[in-house]
C-alpha cells in the first residue's frame, strides 16, 4: 500500500505530537515531519515535499494563509488542509481563494481530520460542517457579515507581522530578532501601525489582534487538551 507523507506544522506542540501519534496508526499515513512555525518553515516545507500539509493559520511570526500562497505557487502538487481554532469568514473565504484543499476546525474528530486528508489526496475538497454553513449564510446574507478585512488592508505585511508579534507579548528586541531586523525598525512599523489603526497602548494592540483573527484567546490552549484514545473521540476537548 502506498502510504501518503505528512507535514504537520502547528506552534502547540502538545497538539502537534499527539496529532502526529494519531495520524501515525493509520495504515496509508505516515508522519514525515513536524514543526512549529518560523521563517523557515516554508523551506523546510519545500525539502519535506509532503503530499499533504496540515497547518495552523495562526503561527509565530507568520501566517498559514501566506504559507500555503507560497507552497501552492512553488509547488502546487503539495495538499494543503488547514487544521484551526480560527473560523472567521476571511479566512475561511482566502482560505478557498489561494486554493487550500481542506478546512477543518480543531474541535474536530480524528475521524473528520481523517476524510478531510484522504480527499485531499483523491482532489476533492473538504470543509468542517460549520465552515461550510458559514459560508453559505455569507453568500445568503452579506449584509450580516462582519468581515474586519479593510482593517488589515491598511497595513504592510510586515506590520502585520509586527502586529502579531507584539500582541503575542513579544518585545521590540525578541520581534526584530525574530524577523532578522533592527529593533528600531520593529519600532518603527509599530509606530505606523498603531497610528493608521488608531491604538494607543500594547493592550489595544492585543484587543485588536484578537478581534481580527491574528491571535487566539491566551487561555485557549491552556483549557485544551488532545485526546489520544479511540479515533472517534474529539481531537480538541475542554
Amino acid at each position: 500500500m502506498t502510504k501518503t507523507n505528512l507535514m504537520l506544522v502547528d506552534d502547540n506542540v502538545l497538539f502537534r505530537k499527539g496529532l502526529g501519534a494519531l495520524l501515525g496508526q493509520q495504515a496509508d499515513m505516515v508522519v514525515k515531519e513536524d514543526m512549529a512555525g518560523g521563517r523557515d518553515v516554508v523551506q523546510a516545507i519545500l525539502r519535506a515535499d509532503p503530499d499533504v500539509l496540515i497547518l495552523d493559520i495562526k503561527l509565530a511570526g507568520t501566517s498559514g494563509l501566506d504559507i500555503v500562497t507560497q507552497i501552492k505557487s512553488r509547488k502546487p502538487r503539495i495538499k494543503a488542509v488547514l487544521l484551526t481554532a480560527s473560523r472567521t469568514e476571511e479566512h475561511v473565504c482566502t482560505a478557498m481563494r489561494i486554493g487550500v484543499d481542506g478546512y477543518v476546525l480543531k474541535d474536530a474528530t480524528l475521524e473528520e481530520v481523517l476524510i478531510a486528508v484522504r480527499s485531499a489526496v483523491k482532489d476533492k475538497k473538504y470543509l468542517s460542517p460549520d465552515v461550510s454553513g458559514q459560508l453559505v449564510s455569507g453568500f445568503l446574507y452579506p449584509e450580516q457579515s462582519r468581515s474586519r478585512s479593510t482593517e488589515l488592508d491598511v497595513l504592510t505585511k510586515r506590520e502585520r507581522g509586527v502586529l502579531q508579534l507584539i500582541a503575542e507579548g513579544r518585545t521590540n528586541r525578541s520581534a526584530a530578532e525574530f524577523l532578522s531586523v533592527s529593533p528600531k525598525t520593529v519600532e518603527k512599523h509599530r509606530a505606523s501601525l498603531m497610528l493608521k489603526l488608531g491604538l494607543k497602548n500594547a493592550t489595544d494592540v492585543v484587543l485588536v489582534a484578537l478581534e481580527l483573527g491574528l491571535i487566539d484567546k491566551p487561555s485557549y490552549f491552556s483549557h485544551r487538551a488532545i485526546m489520544v484514545n479511540h479515533h472517534s473521540q474529539p481531537l480538541v476537548a475542554h
